[in-house]
C-alpha cells in the first residue's frame, strides 16, 4: 500500500498566534508537499486566534483547494468559533464546535431507503471505489466538501478491510434515506468490533487502525464498527446526515 499521508489531524498545541502560526504552517507544508490533500487542524487547546493565525488558516485553505484537497478546523471552542465567525471564515470552510457532535440516532426500522446498492471491491480497485461512492453522493444533497469526507473516510474504511482483513471479500453498500447517506464496509476478516465511544490505542499493534478509526470519526457524523452478524467478518457502518431543508428524491 501506500506510504504517502493522505489525510492527517495536526493539533496546535495553546493559542494559533504569531508565535505559533509559523511552526503549524511548515507542519501543514510538509504534508501537502509529501501528497497529503486532507487536513484537521485541531483546535482543541486553542483559545483565541489572531490575525497571524487567521492568516494561516485562510492561505492553507486557498492552497489546499488549489490542489483539489480541504483544510478544516475541529474540537473549536465557543469563544473561537464567535471570533472565526466575525471574521467570516464560516463562509469558507468547514468548522466544527467541540460541542457540535452529538450522538445520531439509527434510522427507523420502518423507514425504507430511497435507493440502495452494493458493489464488490478488489485490492487495487480502491480509488474507483471511492469515486463510485462519491459518484452515489453527488445525486444527494452534500455539498462538495461532505461529499470529499466521505469518500475518505470510506477510503480508511477500505484500507483497513484490505490490509487486516481480506482483499478479495470486501463490499461497499450504499444507501439513502430521506435525512442521510449510510456507506458500509464490509470484509471476511477474523471480526472486529469497537463500541462508539471507545478509547483506540495511539501505540501497539492496533495503533494504525485506531488512526485511521479516529479520521473516519472525524470525517463521518457518525462510525459504528462491529462483527457480522451472521458469517466472520467486521462492518464498517459510515454515517452522513443531510444539512438544511433538502432531501434525497426518491
Amino acid at each position: 500500500m501506500s506510504s504517502s499521508v493522505n489525510i492527517a489531524l495536526v493539533p496546535v498545541e495553546g493559542d494559533l498566534d504569531v508565535t505559533t502560526a509559523p511552526a503549524v504552517r511548515r507542519r501543514i507544508d510538509r504534508l501537502v508537499s509529501g501528497g497529503c490533500r486532507r487536513v484537521l487542524l485541531n483546535l482543541a487547546d486553542t483559545g483565541h486566534v489572531d490575525s497571524a493565525g487567521l492568516g494561516l488558516i485562510l492561505t492553507e485553505l486557498r492552497r489546499m483547494r488549489g490542489l483539489g484537497g480541504l483544510l478544516s478546523l475541529v474540537n473549536v471552542s465557543d469563544q473561537v468559533y464567535l471570533a472565526l465567525r466575525r471574521m467570516r471564515v464560516l463562509d469558507f470552510m468547514p468548522v466544527r464546535r467541540t460541542s457540535a457532535r452529538s450522538r445520531v440516532t439509527s434510522v427507523d426500522p420502518s423507514v425504507l431507503p430511497l435507493w440502495r446498492m452494493t458493489f464488490r471491491v478488489d485490492e487495487g480497485g480502491l480509488a474507483d471505489a471511492r469515486d463510485r461512492v462519491g459518484e452515489m453522493m453527488a445525486s444527494l444533497p452534500f455539498s462538495a466538501d461532505e461529499v470529499f469526507d466521505m469518500k475518505l473516510a470510506c477510503g480508511e474504511a477500505l484500507g483497513n478491510a484490505v490490509d487486516h482483513a481480506c482483499a478479495s471479500g470486501v463490499l461497499v453498500t450504499v444507501a439513502a434515506y430521506p435525512d442521510r447517506v449510510v456507506v458500509e464496509v464490509s470484509d471476511c476478516g477474523c471480526g472486529f468490533e469497537v463500541a462508539d465511544d471507545e478509547e483506540l490505542p495511539e501505540t501497539g499493534p492496533f495503533a494504525e487502525r485506531g488512526r485511521g478509526i479516529r479520521l473516519m470519526r472525524l470525517l463521518a457524523d457518525a462510525v459504528s464498527i462491529s462483527s457480522k452478524s451472521a458469517g466472520e467478518g467486521t462492518v464498517v457502518r459510515l454515517v452522513k446526515l443531510v444539512r438544511g431543508d433538502e432531501a434525497p428524491d426518491g
